[in-house]
């Protein structure tokens, strides 16, 4: 059963960074596999590179994206970021992830390309609106989290081993976590990000909205794979604040493909919404003979 843990301490991060590069710690680890990173970590570092990126102080963040190209490995990662296009109004921002690869097989040393992302920025609506028509404003509000349950989530219960999803975040359930179907989860990074600096919202915001497919997981954990292949967050509003909430809902179609769709809250209401197109599969079973 999920239990409540004591998170890690303040000194404590997901990543540590060296000049360029950044060394993923315990915290970083993925569910589905040790030597794979969780996919919030990277994209919460992906949105803290955008950020630094040439700030435009009139300009918000409307869109962040993110492609998966293989499976993220535990290395130390480097990001390189760009604008690919320029303007007063509306502005895209290109980032690549390369992860640092072993040299001790031949071939194999250097760096792999892991994860391309990008980012819309647009100009911020104006504050001296008309009366807007009803549905116009996202101001349906969770329960919040102190009316959850906090516990522990990680796919096997009985691990104890450090990792993004049962270490690094705290989490308190409006639901059953393990009762398949759509979920309510309120979700706070408890350890730095980088060193010692904390997250900021919309870092925040993009790490726990990985955990889309998992927390509305419409297939048992112990019998399926559903890995996100990607990662969309729209943003209507700027998320303010350390918790961040998560509304899911995954659609699976036989024959077709599957969706994770999650509402994304803080504690005054949604900010947004996140997809994910999901890789469904039947776990590989162990021989007995």
């Amino acid at each position: 059963m999920p239990r409540t843990v004591t998170g890690p301490t303040q000194r404590e991060a997901v990543f540590i960074r060296e000049g360029q590069r950044f060394t993923p710690t315990e915290l970083a680890r993925g569910p589905w596999d040790p030597q794979a990173l969780h996919g919030g970590a990277p994209a919460a570092l992906i949105v803290r590179a955008f950020e630094r990126h040439d700030p435009q102080p009139h300009l918000r963040f409307a869109r962040f994206g993110f492609e998966f190209l293989r499976t993220l490995p535990f290395a130390r990662l480097r990001i390189e970021t760009q604008t690919v296009r320029p303007g007063r109004r509306v502005q895209e921002l290109a980032a690549e992830l390369y992860a640092e690869l072993g040299g001790s097989t031949p071939g194999q040393a250097g760096e792999q390309l892991v994860c391309r992302a990008s980012a819309l920025r647009v100009q911020a609506v104006p504050d001296d609106l008309p009366d807007l028509p009803e549905g116009a404003l996202a101001d349906e509000r969770m329960p919040e989290p102190a009316a959850a349950r906090e516990m522990r989530f990680a796919l096997n219960p009985e691990d104890d081993q450090p990792s993004f999803a049962a270490t690094a975040m705290e989490m308190r359930w409006l639901n059953d976590p393990w009762a398949p179907g759509p979920g309510r989860v309120w979700q706070r990074l408890r350890p730095a990000l980088v060193d010692e600096e904390l997250a900021s919202p919309l870092a925040r915001l993009a790490a726990s909205a990985d955990f889309g497919n998992g927390i509305s997981a419409s297939l048992p954990f112990d019998g399926f794979l559903f890995i996100n292949a990607d990662l969309h967050l729209h943003i209507h509003r700027e998320p303010r604040g350390e918790w961040v909430g998560l509304d899911g809902r995954t659609l699976l179609h036989a024959g077709g493909t599957g969706l994770a769709e999650t509402v994304l809250h803080d504690l005054d209401g949604p900010v947004g919404r996140g997809f994910q197109s999901l890789v469904v599969g039947a776990r590989r079973r162990e021989s007995a003979g």
